[in-house]
């Protein structure tokens, strides 16, 4: 899952918020310095803490009690996302492809059979709550939650396939958004046949419901069957097995419509094509929008080094590197350790164990890769030698500096943290999340967003399978940054060549595949406004993300693939948010297993090498007699692969052209990014207490 809070700690980086789109307006201007709003306030918080708590509880009871494992995701937080938290939820199912069914109806005649839970007044208008800007009367609507039964979807998924396995089973389709009504209309017109059904029939838990809340209601657990005529005893069996409502409420017709009976009185009819295919299409006007945050680095900002191998000396800000006396190596060192461990400390890079460790993620017994464990999370397909591997990724704060190139990136990444387990990405799935659509410059953004991830999925060779789009993700007028969540799975020909993501043992090389030669430097200042070291240690935001070209990209990922499978490489990691100091970081405390790194600073400040994030970049481990067979891998690929260092005993030291930049034991890491989550819940009084 991909789960996003407004902030829960009063740290620099939440104190100001930029405005959204929805509050900036169409007329938001790069040149405009004035791009911070109200603080976050102590009730948001508190707000924000109980919101995270309920929502992984959520999460947890319902994916724990279904017993589908959970193998992880993100977690970010911003002060954007305090009004309108997002729960993008991606499920994998595996099926044989002689064995698909389809949401379709057919056959005239043919009984329709509703399945599952009864149908309550919980989730009426669902639909339509999410397809509107939450305000003060918002809270009137809380009816509008469906509430769901864990253990009733549990038996309604096992009732299911067991009834598919009868060859009874012509069509299915869940209840979803609008109920009864999304399900009879779409079935039929996937068909070219209509539905007629009879409302008395219909399971209800509760008395009067008219027919509009009967054929709106969005409660949980309920399945649409098209069954064989003649066998439909076959399948009142199965689930009266089960111990699950199976009532015959209607049949197919010729007619390509939806008629809607109650006591044998025509209520509704309609058209499917006017529901589905010949549904308004929106043309909605768009219009170009910029986000009022300077586009080059404010003059106040001071970046807090000296260039290495340089006499001059740049003021520094509240880290304090002011004079020529402090720049040696051990003023820098301590300088950029404080600054390492704040980073993995801070909201959107620390550990998420509080949330994952909630999870089963052992459940089915066939997890390879559990949260923590690799860039993605990786199973087994039981009955030969492949596996899965899966990856959600998106940055909300890159989409608001750019829509398209935020868009791209969150494509690149998800795949690259797939291929880091040795997987090939075969298929993407996606969920868009965006203010309200009626605004132009919030429209365009959208519009932005898709053409992103086209040109991404186009260049890596991914089809998109589906997705989901969440409008309407404003609060009083604030919205949410543009924030695309894409969903990659791979297939890893022999699961047991999956890679880790840690550092396996002291004495293995360390080496940095990046996509081609090192990019352009004179962007670097405007692309490190982006970063989460401009965002948590100087708490502000300019700039553009990282440019990113998807040709060398791909060829990156064909090449980590092929070392992994081959067995050239015993670890592999993204490099993505807090650069490449996090990523050997991240890489050194799970097994307690440091670094001794050396890296370039080519002239630039040493946050850039250190911190900044560019894009198209991977940290191998390896036996160093594979160095020579890895440069011939990556080169074949026009990649670059570039030793750096090595493996060492419970110890991270970075130097910067020689000099020792960063020195810390890994367990001081560790305790930094381990339990800055849990410690932040803690400070508010009411959670603990609960």
């Amino acid at each position: 899952d991909s789960l996003r809070f407004g902030p829960i700690s009063a740290g620099k980086s939440n104190m100001e918020r930029a405005p959204s789109p929805a509050t900036a307006g169409a007329e938001g201007k790069a040149g405009n310095n004035t791009h911070t709003t109200s603080a976050t306030t102590q009730a948001e918080l508190h707000k924000n803490h109980s919101v995270l708590e309920g929502v992984v509880a959520g999460v947890a009871s319902y994916g724990n009690c279904f017993g589908v494992p959970n193998l992880g995701g993100e977690t970010k937080f911003e002060p954007c996302y305090s009004g309108n938290p997002l729960v993008n939820a991606f499920a994998l199912g595996l099926v044989r492809k002689n064995e698909i069914f389809y949401a379709k109806a057919a056959g005239e005649g043919n009984p329709v059979i509703y399945v599952g839970a009864k149908t309550g007044r919980d989730g009426i208008h669902g639909a339509t709550m999410a397809s509107e800007e939450f305000s003060a009367a918002s809270e009137a609507k809380r009816p509008n939650v469906q509430v769901g039964d864990p253990f009733l979807e549990k038996l309604l998924l096992e009732a299911c396939l067991e009834a598919m396995q009868t060859g009874a089973i012509i069509g299915i389709q869940d209840m979803g958004a609008a109920g009864l009504t999304c399900s009879t209309c779409e079935m039929g017109g996937r068909g070219g046949v209509g539905i007629e059904i009879e409302l008395d029939r219909v399971p209800q838990r509760e008395t009067g419901m008219t027919p509009y809340e009967i054929m709106l209601s969005e409660s949980q657990e309920r399945m649409l069957l098209v069954a064989q005529k003649g066998r439909e005893h076959e399948v009142f069996r199965v689930f009266e097995k089960w111990g699950l409502d199976a009532v015959e409420v209607g049949k197919v017709i010729p007619d390509n419509k939806l008629r809607v009976l109650e006591h044998g009185k025509l209520v509704a009819e309609i058209p499917n094509p006017a529901l589905t295919d010949e549904a308004p299409l929106y043309k909605r006007p768009l219009a170009r929008w910029e986000p009022p945050v300077p586009r080059e680095k404010p003059e106040h900002i001071k970046l807090g080094s000296a260039k290495l191998g340089s006499a001059a000396v740049v003021e520094g800000h509240d880290f304090g590197r002011a004079t020529a006396a402090d720049q040696g190596s051990a003023a820098l060192a301590a300088d950029f350790t404080a600054t390492l461990k704040q980073l993995l400390a801070g909201p959107n890079i620390c550990g998420k164990r509080w949330v994952w460790q909630q999870y089963d993620h052992m459940v089915q017994t066939n997890t390879v890769e559990a949260p923590g464990a690799g860039d993605a999370g990786v199973i087994r397909i039981k009955g030969s030698q492949r596996g899965l591997a899966m990856a959600l990724d998106g940055n909300g704060r890159w989409c608001y500096l750019d829509p398209r190139l935020g868009a791209m990136h969150a494509v690149a990444e998800a795949a690259r943290k797939v291929a880091c387990s040795g997987a090939t990405p075969v298929g993407a799935t996606n969920c868009l999340n965006f203010g309200n659509p009626e605004k132009p410059h919030i429209m365009w953004q959208f519009s932005q967003t898709i053409d992103g991830i086209t040109k991404a999925c186009e260049e890596l060779e991914i089809p998109i399978t589906g997705g989901n789009v969440s409008f309407y993700n404003e609060t009083l007028g604030e919205g949410i940054y543009p924030t695309p969540v894409l969903g990659v799975v791979g297939i890893l020909e022999d699961v047991h060549k999956a890679a880790k993501m840690h550092f396996a043992a002291p004495g293995r090389a360390i080496v940095l595949l990046r996509a081609g030669e090192a990019g352009d430097i004179t962007d670097a200042e405007s692309e490190f406004g982006s970063s989460e070291y401009a965002k948590e240690i100087l708490g502000t935001l300019w700039g553009y993300p990282p440019e990113i070209d998807l040709e060398p990209e791909a060829g990156l990922q064909k090449a980590v693939i092929e070392l992994i499978q081959h067995g050239l490489v015993d670890s592999a990691h993204d490099c993505a948010d807090g650069g490449l100091a996090v990523a050997l970081a991240e890489k050194a405390m799970p097994k307690n297993v440091g670094a001794r790194v050396n890296l370039a600073s080519n002239g630039l400040f040493g946050e850039f090498a250190l911190f900044g994030e560019d894009a198209s970049r991977i940290v191998i481990s390896c036996d160093p007699g594979n160095i020579p067979r890895i440069k011939e891998v990556a080169a074949k690929y026009g990649a670059v692969a570039e030793p750096i260092g090595e493996t060492v005993p419970d110890h991270l030291e970075i130097s910067l052209d020689g000099k020792v930049v960063v020195s810390a034991p890994v367990k001081e890491l560790s305790q930094a990014y381990e339990t800055a989550l849990q410690s932040a819940l803690q400070t508010d009084p009411e959670l603990l207490a609960t």
